[in-house]
């Protein structure tokens, strides 16, 4: 038997990182905006009823009504525990929901989340049924998704619905559609914000490391092929790389963040040609982008690694270095590194990968420009990048799952793209692969990548 009490105990949490960046174009001087992340100290709450599993709990109608459970008391509507040979659960009971149901915490978990997981299915004999995981901070007087709509089936699955929440917050799980199909619902735990769970079904709170920059796959097949110029792999200790000669840039740069990348290095704004590339390949030098109206833009950008000096000056190198709008570069672009980074002090770690596809952008000198340095190197016409996010633990490509959150952005190389947030620009992998050709996330299951490739991020932005 659970304990009825909530347990509350204090740590100190704080998480200290901040990246400045300078405008990359000299002499271009830009108004920019920036969107700050500060997390607070938390006090953690350790609820000792979780993952809710339902078993102590009656309620045999589908009438709304509340139940006092271990980890607090929920109201269900159109929703009754289940205990049938029909009902999907592990153990002897479940939530059973038909309709428009509805199973909604009455009580808040103070410390902030990281995470939500959940089994579910549907009743044995049933059609299938699509549900929602939706979040409040206000008491539950507003809600907002979180996550993707999930399709239940007779297979009885667990979801990981990741997300960053600070202080007060409650979960309602909504069944969208399906009509009397009905579905059941178990063993629900949440992670609180320094990464322990309340069970089984909470993260790993393990410590953050460094890992494999490549993790998620080699999009393009890319070789240390000198005999393939356009698609010339380079691997750094700081992140991956497939280098194009015919554009004097980067096709794709992928990269591992966690807050084992961070420390208090500064930034050194030593832009430099990269001496690893073979003798016969364009190097580009910081002087190719003087007086374009372009930004020396990063892929992988320099607050990402700040762990030591030679990881920042690494950044620097001109084969991580993109022909950037300045408003692209110093807004959207830049707001969506900060909240990447947000995402590692609340336990996060993330593979990304970035790049650039198309001909032709428009910088601060107006008018669309295809190359610059005499041709040698391309302005692409879209910058898109790619985020994994995942709890921090091990064996990460075999952790990802159909409820595993992959923020996708395609971002017109534009000088007015700042006239939306980065969360405006939110796309499919399906639809970054069908314009580059590439094939992401290539180290997961297929019939995972089928899932969240086709997806589009609808979580938090702050």
């Amino acid at each position: 038997m659970k304990k009825q009490a909530l347990l509350f105990c204090a740590i100190a949490l704080s998480s200290i990182f901040a990246g400045c960046k300078k405008n990359d174009e000299q002499n271009t001087p830009q108004v920019k905006t920036t969107t700050s992340h500060v997390l607070h100290s938390t006090t953690r709450v350790v609820y000792t009823g979780l993952p809710e599993t339902f078993e102590s709990g009656t309620k045999t109608a589908y009438a709304a009504g509340s139940v006092t459970l271990p980890s607090g008391s929920w109201n269900m509507d159109d929703a009754l525990i289940g205990s049938l040979a029909a009902d999907l659960k592990n153990g002897s009971k479940s939530v059973r929901m038909r309709n428009t149901g509805k199973l909604t915490m009455l009580f808040d978990v103070t410390s902030g989340v990281t995470q939500v997981t959940l089994k579910y299915g549907v009743y044995t004999g049933d059609g299938s049924s699509t549900f929602g995981l939706f979040y409040s901070t206000d008491g539950g007087s507003n809600w907002a998704q979180t996550g993707s709509t999930l399709t239940a089936t007779s297979t009885f699955t667990t979801a990981t619905f990741p997300i960053t929440v600070a202080g007060n917050v409650r979960f309602e799980v909504r069944k969208l559609s399906g009509g009397s199909n009905r579905i059941n619902i178990d063993d629900f735990d949440i992670t609180s914000n320094d990464s322990t769970g309340g069970g089984t079904g909470g993260g790993t709170g393990g410590t953050a490391t460094r890992d494999d920059n490549m993790g998620m796959g080699n999009p393009s097949g890319a070789t240390t092929s000198t005999s393939n110029p356009n698609n010339y792999l380079m691997v750094k200790t700081q992140y991956t790389l497939s280098y194009n000669n015919s554009k004097g840039e980067a096709n794709w740069v992928s990269w591992h963040l966690s807050s084992a990348w961070l420390g208090s290095a500064t930034r050194c704004d030593c832009f430099s040609s990269d001496a690893s590339l073979p003798a016969t390949f364009f190097k580009a030098t910081t002087s190719n982008y003087t007086n374009t109206g372009f930004d020396r833009g990063h892929m992988c950008p320099s607050a990402d690694r700040n762990g030591s000096s030679s990881d920042n000056a690494a950044t620097f190198l001109m084969t991580n270095i993109m022909p950037q709008a300045p408003m692209l570069n110093q807004q959207p672009w830049e707001n969506l590194e900060d909240y990447c980074r947000s995402l590692t002090a609340a336990g996060y770690e993330m593979y990304i990968i970035s790049g650039g596809y198309g001909q032709g952008g428009t910088g601060s000198n107006g008018g669309t420009t295809n190359t610059i340095a005499g041709g040698a190197i391309n302005v692409v016409a879209h910058c898109w990048k790619i985020i994994v996010v995942l709890p921090i633990g091990t064996g990460d490509a075999s952790r990802v799952s159909t409820s595993t959150r992959v923020i996708a952005v395609d971002m017109p190389n534009i000088n007015t793209v700042n006239a939306h947030t980065w969360d405006y620009y939110r796309t499919s992998v399906d639809a970054i692969e069908s314009a580059t050709g590439y094939d992401f996330l290539s180290n997961v299951p297929t019939s995972i990548q089928a899932v969240i490739e086709a997806t589009v991020d609808n979580g938090p932005t702050s």
